[in-house]
């Protein structure tokens, strides 16, 4: 049986697409999520016991990469799952607060469980040396003192580090969509706070066109006084608009070397503007 990271890959960011936009809320969303991952990893188990692997070394990526990669989706759904049902408020102070009473405690257990541990290190260095103690099955070495979590596993379907590998990646995913929470709020709660309806306005023209808008905003000094950073701008924009921008940097260095004008948008806008002002003349 050959499990391939790429195509698993490719069919969970697939799914989670399709869920996305199929999804009324983030609540929905994470709950279907987590019902299809924990399905496709129930399928793959029952795969696994039947045939098994065709040699070691399939065995060790499979526990190594794969199914951490898919058990590690499923914890940060569930996660997701139980945040939003638990959160008080939409916008706020108080929803900042919580989330950042939860990115505290993320940092707690980081620093408590893993960071501090051999495998943790072992495995953030790409060490490979002891891959054949750590994820193939039976080989569990419960005179190490390990985590009481050991007696709980599937020892048909772990190894027990596989676990402890999807849950760094979960802690990552989770770490970088709660400061993503934070950082949101706290550019869009001032639109939040005046009630302004923005779900039916969105960007029409090209990407390119609005981040050449961006840049000629944040050059020109004209959102408060200039003192705001340029990705401040942006997600601001990117929010109002409900679009995602990419690199910004990448795009901005392309329109720097493209041909013909540099500043094509705003040389339209102010074409756009002039003949509007020609009608009324």
């Amino acid at each position: 049986m050959a499990f391939l990271l790429n195509h698993i890959v490719s069919e969970v960011q697939r799914k989670e697409k399709a869920i996305s936009l199929s999804a009324p809320n983030v609540i929905d969303e994470a709950y279907q999520m987590t019902i299809y991952l924990q399905e496709y990893l129930f399928s793959i188990r029952e795969d696994i016991i039947k045939q098994g692997f065709k040699n070691h070394w399939e065995e060790i990526n499979f526990f190594r990469n794969i199914k951490p990669y898919i058990l590690s989706k499923l914890i940060f759904h569930n996660k997701i799952f139980r945040i939003h049902t638990a959160c008080p408020v939409d916008r706020g102070k108080m929803y900042t607060n919580y989330f950042s009473e939860h990115l505290r405690e993320l940092k707690q257990e980081y620093r408590e469980h893993i960071y501090n541990s051999d495998f943790y290190r072992y495995y953030r260095s790409g060490r490979t040396d002891r891959d054949e103690t750590y994820f193939r099955l039976g080989n569990i070495n419960f005179h190490e003192g390990l985590n009481s979590f050991v007696f709980e596993i599937d020892l048909l379907f772990s190894t027990y580090y596989d676990n402890k590998v999807a849950r760094i990646i979960a802690n990552e995913l989770f770490y970088n969509y709660i400061l993503q929470k934070i950082n949101d709020d706290e550019v869009t709660g001032s639109l939040s706070s005046r009630d302004l309806s923005v779900n039916d306005v969105i960007w029409t023209d090209t990407k390119n066109a609005l981040i050449e808008l961006i840049y000629a905003l944040y050059t020109n000094g004209s959102l408060s006084y200039g003192k705001i950073g340029i990705r401040k701008v942006s997600l601001v924009l990117e929010k109002l608009f409900q679009i995602t921008l990419g690199d910004l940097h990448n795009s901005f260095h392309r329109m720097k070397y493209r041909s013909g004008s540099r500043t094509a948008f705003l040389d339209q806008l102010k074409s756009s503007l002039e003949e509007y002002m020609d009608k009324d003349l």
